[in-house]
Protein backbone atom coordinates (compact mmCIF):
# COMPACT_ATOMS: atom_id res chain seq x y z
CA UNK A 1 0.00 0.00 0.00
CA UNK A 2 1.66 3.13 -0.70
CA UNK A 3 1.74 5.60 1.49
CA UNK A 4 0.13 8.79 1.22
CA UNK A 5 2.12 12.34 1.72
CA UNK A 6 -1.19 14.75 1.72
CA UNK A 7 -2.79 15.51 5.21
CA UNK A 8 -6.04 13.52 6.60
CA UNK A 9 -8.87 15.90 4.97
CA UNK A 10 -9.60 18.26 7.20
CA UNK A 11 -6.34 18.47 8.59
CA UNK A 12 -3.53 20.52 7.12
CA UNK A 13 0.21 20.95 7.42
CA UNK A 14 1.23 24.29 8.60
CA UNK A 15 4.64 26.25 6.99
CA UNK A 16 7.17 27.96 8.29
CA UNK A 17 5.72 31.96 7.59
CA UNK A 18 1.94 30.48 8.80
CA UNK A 19 4.09 29.02 11.99
CA UNK A 20 5.32 32.20 12.60
CA UNK A 21 2.43 34.54 12.82
CA UNK A 22 0.61 31.71 15.04
CA UNK A 23 3.16 31.88 17.59
CA UNK A 24 3.38 36.06 17.33
CA UNK A 25 -0.84 35.49 17.88
CA UNK A 26 -0.52 33.10 21.11
CA UNK A 27 2.14 35.11 22.71
CA UNK A 28 -0.43 37.93 22.05
CA UNK A 29 -2.93 36.28 23.71
CA UNK A 30 -0.84 35.37 26.60
CA UNK A 31 0.30 38.79 27.36
CA UNK A 32 -2.90 41.06 26.60
CA UNK A 33 -4.99 38.37 28.42
CA UNK A 34 -2.42 38.18 31.29
CA UNK A 35 -2.88 41.23 32.21
CA UNK A 36 -7.03 41.21 32.72
CA UNK A 37 -5.72 38.34 35.45
CA UNK A 38 -6.33 35.29 33.43
CA UNK A 39 -3.94 32.07 33.81
CA UNK A 40 -2.95 30.01 31.46
CA UNK A 41 -4.29 26.06 32.11
CA UNK A 42 -4.71 22.41 30.13
CA UNK A 43 -6.79 20.43 29.53
CA UNK A 44 -6.63 16.50 27.97
CA UNK A 45 -7.52 16.10 24.31
CA UNK A 46 -9.24 12.89 24.75
CA UNK A 47 -12.73 13.45 27.29
CA UNK A 48 -14.88 11.05 28.46
CA UNK A 49 -17.38 10.05 25.75
CA UNK A 50 -20.51 10.65 28.55
CA UNK A 51 -19.11 14.31 29.08
CA UNK A 52 -18.88 14.82 25.02
CA UNK A 53 -22.25 13.45 24.93
CA UNK A 54 -24.46 14.88 27.55
CA UNK A 55 -26.52 17.31 25.18
CA UNK A 56 -25.11 20.76 25.80
CA UNK A 57 -22.72 20.76 22.89
CA UNK A 58 -25.85 21.19 20.37
CA UNK A 59 -25.34 20.03 16.65
CA UNK A 60 -21.45 19.74 17.75
CA UNK A 61 -22.14 15.99 19.67
CA UNK A 62 -22.70 14.64 15.85
CA UNK A 63 -19.39 15.83 15.35
CA UNK A 64 -17.50 13.73 17.59
CA UNK A 65 -14.29 11.95 16.79
CA UNK A 66 -15.25 8.93 18.61
CA UNK A 67 -12.60 6.52 20.39
CA UNK A 68 -12.83 2.69 20.72
CA UNK A 69 -11.78 1.31 23.74
CA UNK A 70 -8.63 -0.64 23.78
CA UNK A 71 -7.23 -3.61 24.65
CA UNK A 72 -9.42 -6.56 26.25
CA UNK A 73 -12.50 -4.02 27.22
CA UNK A 74 -12.37 -3.82 23.06
CA UNK A 75 -14.82 -6.96 22.68
CA UNK A 76 -15.84 -6.72 18.66
CA UNK A 77 -17.85 -9.42 18.70
CA UNK A 78 -19.95 -9.36 21.58
CA UNK A 79 -20.72 -5.52 20.93
CA UNK A 80 -24.59 -4.66 20.79
CA UNK A 81 -24.30 -1.09 21.30
CA UNK A 82 -21.65 1.86 20.53
CA UNK A 83 -21.59 2.21 24.10
CA UNK A 84 -19.96 -1.37 23.99
CA UNK A 85 -17.23 -0.48 21.98
CA UNK A 86 -17.16 3.48 22.24
CA UNK A 87 -15.92 5.46 25.70
CA UNK A 88 -13.96 8.59 24.75
CA UNK A 89 -13.69 10.81 21.80
CA UNK A 90 -11.37 13.89 21.09
CA UNK A 91 -13.01 17.46 22.44
CA UNK A 92 -15.15 19.12 20.00
CA UNK A 93 -14.22 22.62 22.34
CA UNK A 94 -12.77 23.93 25.25
CA UNK A 95 -16.12 24.54 27.41
CA UNK A 96 -16.64 21.23 28.81
CA UNK A 97 -13.36 19.90 29.56
CA UNK A 98 -12.58 23.00 31.18
CA UNK A 99 -16.37 22.46 33.24
CA UNK A 100 -14.53 18.89 34.21
CA UNK A 101 -11.54 20.27 34.62
CA UNK A 102 -13.05 23.14 37.49
CA UNK A 103 -15.10 20.57 39.11
CA UNK A 104 -12.60 18.11 39.65
CA UNK A 105 -9.96 21.06 41.12
CA UNK A 106 -12.59 24.10 42.35
CA UNK A 107 -10.89 23.19 46.06
CA UNK A 108 -7.25 24.33 44.79
CA UNK A 109 -8.84 27.45 42.66
CA UNK A 110 -9.05 31.03 43.42
CA UNK A 111 -12.86 32.13 43.29
CA UNK A 112 -13.68 33.90 41.31
CA UNK A 113 -11.74 31.57 38.86
CA UNK A 114 -10.35 32.83 35.31
CA UNK A 115 -9.11 30.32 32.80
CA UNK A 116 -7.27 30.81 29.74
CA UNK A 117 -7.31 27.74 27.47
CA UNK A 118 -5.51 27.51 24.19
CA UNK A 119 -5.61 24.13 21.86
CA UNK A 120 -6.68 21.92 19.51
CA UNK A 121 -10.48 20.72 19.34
CA UNK A 122 -11.54 17.78 16.68
CA UNK A 123 -15.08 18.21 14.58
CA UNK A 124 -15.53 16.03 12.01
CA UNK A 125 -16.98 18.55 9.96
CA UNK A 126 -17.05 19.41 6.72
CA UNK A 127 -14.05 21.44 5.32
CA UNK A 128 -14.75 25.11 3.88
CA UNK A 129 -12.33 28.65 4.22
CA UNK A 130 -11.46 29.13 7.86
CA UNK A 131 -13.01 25.28 8.95
CA UNK A 132 -11.30 22.71 9.20
CA UNK A 133 -11.82 19.63 11.00
CA UNK A 134 -8.28 19.81 13.59
CA UNK A 135 -8.19 23.74 14.83
CA UNK A 136 -6.75 25.52 17.64
CA UNK A 137 -9.28 26.97 20.15
CA UNK A 138 -8.67 30.02 22.41
CA UNK A 139 -10.72 30.30 25.39
CA UNK A 140 -11.13 32.86 28.27
CA UNK A 141 -13.52 32.05 31.42
CA UNK A 142 -14.97 33.41 34.61
CA UNK A 143 -16.02 30.95 36.70
CA UNK A 144 -17.55 32.01 39.98
CA UNK A 145 -18.67 35.52 39.15
CA UNK A 146 -22.50 35.98 38.86
CA UNK A 147 -22.82 39.68 37.97
CA UNK A 148 -22.07 41.56 34.27
CA UNK A 149 -18.74 42.10 35.72
CA UNK A 150 -17.74 39.18 34.17
CA UNK A 151 -19.11 39.68 30.91
CA UNK A 152 -17.48 43.06 30.77
CA UNK A 153 -14.37 41.81 31.47
CA UNK A 154 -14.81 39.16 28.51
CA UNK A 155 -15.24 41.67 26.24
CA UNK A 156 -12.61 43.89 27.27
CA UNK A 157 -9.65 41.40 27.18
CA UNK A 158 -10.69 39.91 23.69
CA UNK A 159 -11.75 43.33 22.02
CA UNK A 160 -8.06 45.26 23.26
CA UNK A 161 -6.17 41.24 21.65
CA UNK A 162 -8.13 42.01 18.78
CA UNK A 163 -6.69 45.64 18.80
CA UNK A 164 -3.04 44.73 19.33
CA UNK A 165 -3.15 42.69 16.52
CA UNK A 166 -4.29 45.48 14.32
CA UNK A 167 -7.66 44.92 13.54
CA UNK A 168 -10.71 47.94 13.27
CA UNK A 169 -14.26 48.21 12.54
CA UNK A 170 -15.58 45.02 13.83
CA UNK A 171 -18.38 44.65 15.76
CA UNK A 172 -19.44 42.44 19.03
CA UNK A 173 -23.09 41.49 18.62
CA UNK A 174 -24.35 40.76 21.83
CA UNK A 175 -27.92 39.73 23.01
CA UNK A 176 -29.57 37.31 26.30
CA UNK A 177 -30.93 33.98 25.84
CA UNK A 178 -33.75 35.21 28.60
CA UNK A 179 -34.76 37.86 25.79
CA UNK A 180 -34.86 35.19 23.32
CA UNK A 181 -36.67 32.84 25.61
CA UNK A 182 -39.78 36.20 26.50
CA UNK A 183 -39.77 37.21 22.73
CA UNK A 184 -40.70 33.76 21.77
CA UNK A 185 -43.37 33.59 24.85
CA UNK A 186 -44.76 37.04 23.94
CA UNK A 187 -45.62 35.96 20.39
CA UNK A 188 -47.20 32.92 22.23
CA UNK A 189 -45.02 29.76 20.74
CA UNK A 190 -45.53 26.70 22.90
CA UNK A 191 -42.62 26.93 25.68
CA UNK A 192 -41.89 23.25 23.96
CA UNK A 193 -41.13 24.63 20.82
CA UNK A 194 -38.48 27.33 21.41
CA UNK A 195 -35.48 25.48 20.58
CA UNK A 196 -37.12 24.85 16.93
CA UNK A 197 -37.69 28.78 16.57
CA UNK A 198 -34.42 29.40 17.57
CA UNK A 199 -32.52 27.04 14.85
CA UNK A 200 -34.92 28.96 12.55
CA UNK A 201 -34.42 32.35 13.67
CA UNK A 202 -30.43 31.44 13.80
CA UNK A 203 -30.78 31.11 9.57
CA UNK A 204 -32.03 35.39 9.59
CA UNK A 205 -29.13 36.36 8.24
CA UNK A 206 -28.92 33.84 5.29
CA UNK A 207 -32.74 33.67 4.57
CA UNK A 208 -34.38 36.74 5.76
CA UNK A 209 -37.52 37.46 7.93
CA UNK A 210 -39.83 36.32 5.01
CA UNK A 211 -37.63 32.84 5.02
CA UNK A 212 -37.80 33.00 8.83
CA UNK A 213 -41.75 33.65 8.19
CA UNK A 214 -42.05 30.74 5.42
CA UNK A 215 -39.54 27.89 7.69
CA UNK A 216 -41.94 28.84 10.84
CA UNK A 217 -45.39 28.39 8.64
CA UNK A 218 -44.23 24.94 7.55
CA UNK A 219 -43.55 23.97 11.17
CA UNK A 220 -47.48 25.02 11.79
CA UNK A 221 -47.01 27.40 14.16
CA UNK A 222 -49.27 30.13 14.12
CA UNK A 223 -49.73 33.12 11.80
CA UNK A 224 -50.66 35.09 14.65
CA UNK A 225 -47.48 34.13 16.74
CA UNK A 226 -45.41 34.55 13.52
CA UNK A 227 -46.40 37.77 12.89
CA UNK A 228 -46.36 39.15 16.59
CA UNK A 229 -42.76 37.27 16.81
CA UNK A 230 -41.56 38.93 13.52
CA UNK A 231 -43.19 42.46 14.06
CA UNK A 232 -40.86 42.71 17.27
CA UNK A 233 -38.22 42.21 15.39
CA UNK A 234 -39.00 44.92 13.04
CA UNK A 235 -39.27 47.48 15.68
CA UNK A 236 -35.89 46.85 17.88
CA UNK A 237 -33.22 48.84 16.56
CA UNK A 238 -29.09 47.93 17.45
CA UNK A 239 -28.62 50.33 19.95
CA UNK A 240 -29.04 50.56 23.61
CA UNK A 241 -32.89 51.77 22.71
CA UNK A 242 -33.60 48.46 21.32
CA UNK A 243 -33.19 46.37 24.57
CA UNK A 244 -35.32 49.31 26.38
CA UNK A 245 -37.87 48.53 23.78
CA UNK A 246 -37.59 44.84 24.53
CA UNK A 247 -37.64 45.91 28.07
CA UNK A 248 -41.02 47.77 28.26
CA UNK A 249 -42.51 45.83 25.63
CA UNK A 250 -41.80 42.48 27.27
CA UNK A 251 -42.13 43.52 30.44
CA UNK A 252 -44.72 41.04 31.42
CA UNK A 253 -42.53 38.08 30.47
CA UNK A 254 -39.00 39.43 31.12
CA UNK A 255 -37.18 40.49 34.33
CA UNK A 256 -36.69 44.04 33.93
CA UNK A 257 -32.87 43.24 35.35
CA UNK A 258 -32.14 41.42 32.49
CA UNK A 259 -32.54 43.81 30.03
CA UNK A 260 -30.67 46.21 32.36
CA UNK A 261 -27.77 44.78 33.06
CA UNK A 262 -27.52 44.33 28.85
CA UNK A 263 -27.60 48.35 29.03
CA UNK A 264 -25.36 48.45 31.33
CA UNK A 265 -22.81 45.56 29.65
CA UNK A 266 -23.12 47.74 26.66
CA UNK A 267 -23.00 51.36 27.88
CA UNK A 268 -20.02 50.35 30.28
CA UNK A 269 -18.05 48.42 27.14
CA UNK A 270 -18.34 51.39 24.98
CA UNK A 271 -17.28 53.86 27.44
CA UNK A 272 -13.78 52.00 28.51
CA UNK A 273 -13.30 50.17 25.09
CA UNK A 274 -9.71 51.07 23.72
CA UNK A 275 -9.93 48.97 20.38
CA UNK A 276 -11.73 50.27 17.64
CA UNK A 277 -14.86 48.32 17.46
CA UNK A 278 -19.33 48.66 18.10
CA UNK A 279 -21.26 47.33 20.27
CA UNK A 280 -24.55 46.31 18.58
CA UNK A 281 -27.64 44.49 20.48
CA UNK A 282 -28.72 41.74 18.04
CA UNK A 283 -31.83 40.11 19.10
CA UNK A 284 -31.76 37.30 16.36
CA UNK A 285 -28.03 36.28 17.84
CA UNK A 286 -28.80 32.80 18.91
CA UNK A 287 -25.43 31.02 19.28
CA UNK A 288 -25.85 26.94 19.08
CA UNK A 289 -25.11 25.88 22.02
CA UNK A 290 -27.70 24.97 24.42
CA UNK A 291 -25.84 25.44 27.59
CA UNK A 292 -26.03 28.95 27.19
CA UNK A 293 -28.27 30.56 29.77
CA UNK A 294 -27.89 34.43 30.06
CA UNK A 295 -26.35 36.95 27.35
CA UNK A 296 -24.60 35.97 24.35
CA UNK A 297 -22.03 37.43 21.90
CA UNK A 298 -20.34 37.50 18.56
CA UNK A 299 -17.71 38.93 17.01
CA UNK A 300 -18.26 40.00 13.47
CA UNK A 301 -15.89 40.94 10.79
CA UNK A 302 -16.70 42.26 7.28
CA UNK A 303 -13.51 40.78 5.86
CA UNK A 304 -14.33 37.66 6.90
CA UNK A 305 -18.13 38.10 6.64
CA UNK A 306 -19.00 35.71 9.49
CA UNK A 307 -18.34 35.38 12.98
CA UNK A 308 -14.84 35.16 14.23
CA UNK A 309 -15.41 34.52 17.65
CA UNK A 310 -18.35 34.20 20.50
CA UNK A 311 -19.51 32.41 23.79
CA UNK A 312 -21.91 33.95 26.88
CA UNK A 313 -23.00 32.67 30.17
CA UNK A 314 -23.73 29.07 30.82
CA UNK A 315 -24.21 29.16 34.74
CA UNK A 316 -25.94 25.38 34.87
CA UNK A 317 -22.90 23.33 32.93
CA UNK A 318 -20.83 22.76 36.04
CA UNK A 319 -23.95 21.65 37.98
CA UNK A 320 -24.16 18.80 35.77
CA UNK A 321 -20.88 17.71 37.03
CA UNK A 322 -21.25 18.82 40.69
CA UNK A 323 -24.93 19.12 41.60
CA UNK A 324 -24.60 22.80 42.36
CA UNK A 325 -24.74 25.29 39.48
CA UNK A 326 -21.65 27.47 39.72
CA UNK A 327 -21.89 30.98 37.44
CA UNK A 328 -19.11 30.60 34.34
CA UNK A 329 -18.94 32.66 31.29
CA UNK A 330 -16.92 32.67 28.77
CA UNK A 331 -15.31 33.77 25.30
CA UNK A 332 -13.71 32.55 22.52
CA UNK A 333 -12.10 33.65 19.64
CA UNK A 334 -11.87 31.82 16.11
CA UNK A 335 -7.72 31.35 16.34
CA UNK A 336 -7.78 29.73 12.95
CA UNK A 337 -9.68 32.71 11.31
CA UNK A 338 -8.06 35.29 12.72
CA UNK A 339 -4.86 33.88 11.64
CA UNK A 340 -5.96 33.08 8.72
CA UNK A 341 -7.21 37.12 7.53
CA UNK A 342 -3.13 38.29 8.83
CA UNK A 343 -1.94 36.38 6.67
CA UNK A 344 -4.13 37.37 3.57
CA UNK A 345 -3.19 41.02 4.57
CA UNK A 346 0.44 39.88 4.55
CA UNK A 347 0.86 41.29 8.32
CA UNK A 348 4.30 41.89 9.37
CA UNK A 349 4.80 40.84 12.78
CA UNK A 350 6.44 43.79 14.45
CA UNK A 351 10.39 43.26 15.55
CA UNK A 352 12.54 45.25 17.78
CA UNK A 353 15.76 44.14 16.35
CA UNK A 354 15.10 42.81 12.93
CA UNK A 355 16.04 39.49 10.80
CA UNK A 356 19.50 39.04 9.77
CA UNK A 357 21.58 36.58 7.89
CA UNK A 358 24.66 35.88 7.49
CA UNK A 359 25.91 34.08 4.26
CA UNK A 360 29.00 32.15 4.45
CA UNK A 361 31.21 30.93 1.35
CA UNK A 362 31.29 27.26 1.59
CA UNK A 363 34.64 25.78 2.79
CA UNK A 364 35.24 28.14 5.25
CA UNK A 365 38.41 27.28 7.96
CA UNK A 366 37.33 26.50 11.50
CA UNK A 367 39.26 29.14 13.10
CA UNK A 368 37.41 31.83 10.91
CA UNK A 369 33.92 30.08 11.00
CA UNK A 370 34.63 30.19 15.37
CA UNK A 371 35.09 34.05 15.00
CA UNK A 372 31.47 34.30 12.65
CA UNK A 373 29.81 32.03 15.11
CA UNK A 374 31.42 34.29 18.01
CA UNK A 375 29.64 37.14 16.24
CA UNK A 376 26.77 35.95 15.59
CA UNK A 377 26.09 34.46 19.25
CA UNK A 378 26.93 38.75 20.53
CA UNK A 379 24.27 39.58 18.40
CA UNK A 380 21.85 37.23 19.82
CA UNK A 381 22.34 37.82 23.35
CA UNK A 382 20.87 41.58 22.31
CA UNK A 383 18.02 40.48 20.95
CA UNK A 384 19.03 39.98 16.79
CA UNK A 385 17.53 36.80 14.96
CA UNK A 386 20.80 35.55 12.87
CA UNK A 387 20.06 32.63 11.04
CA UNK A 388 23.64 31.43 9.62
CA UNK A 389 23.68 29.74 6.07
CA UNK A 390 26.40 28.42 3.95
CA UNK A 391 26.23 30.70 0.39
CA UNK A 392 24.42 28.88 -2.53
CA UNK A 393 25.65 29.23 -6.20
CA UNK A 394 22.19 31.28 -6.79
CA UNK A 395 22.86 33.58 -4.69
CA UNK A 396 20.18 36.27 -5.90
CA UNK A 397 17.74 33.50 -5.71
CA UNK A 398 18.91 32.63 -1.96
CA UNK A 399 18.65 35.76 -0.77
CA UNK A 400 15.10 36.69 -2.61
CA UNK A 401 13.65 33.47 -0.25
CA UNK A 402 14.97 34.76 2.67
CA UNK A 403 13.64 38.14 2.32
CA UNK A 404 10.33 36.48 1.74
CA UNK A 405 10.75 34.93 5.09
CA UNK A 406 11.28 38.36 6.57
CA UNK A 407 15.00 38.91 6.36
CA UNK A 408 15.86 42.33 6.20
CA UNK A 409 19.58 42.71 6.25
CA UNK A 410 22.38 40.52 4.91
CA UNK A 411 26.36 39.89 6.04
CA UNK A 412 28.33 38.07 3.83
CA UNK A 413 31.44 36.01 4.72
CA UNK A 414 34.09 35.20 2.22
CA UNK A 415 37.60 33.26 3.15
CA UNK A 416 39.79 35.93 2.20
CA UNK A 417 38.26 38.84 3.07
CA UNK A 418 38.52 38.41 6.99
Amino acid sequence: MALKKKPVTGMKDILPKEMEIRNYVMNMIRETYGTFGFSSIETPCVEHIENLSSKQGGENEKLIFKILKRGEKLKLTEAEAESDLVDSGLRYDLTVPLSRYYSNNANELPAPFKALQMGNVWRADRPQRGRFRQFMQCDIDILGEPTYLAEIELVLATTTLLGKLDFHNFTIRINDRKILKAMAQYSGFPQESFDTVFIILDKMDKIGIEGVAEELEKEGFAKESIDTYLGLFKEITSDIEGVRYCKEKLKDVLDSKVAEDLETIISTVDSVKTADFKMSFDPTLVRGMSYYTGPIFEISMDEFGGSVGGGGRYDEMIGKFTGNNTSACGFSIGFERIVMLLLERNYEIPTKNGKKAYLIEKNMPADKMLTILKQAQEERNVGTQINISIMKKNKKFQKDQMTAEGYTEFVEFFKDRM
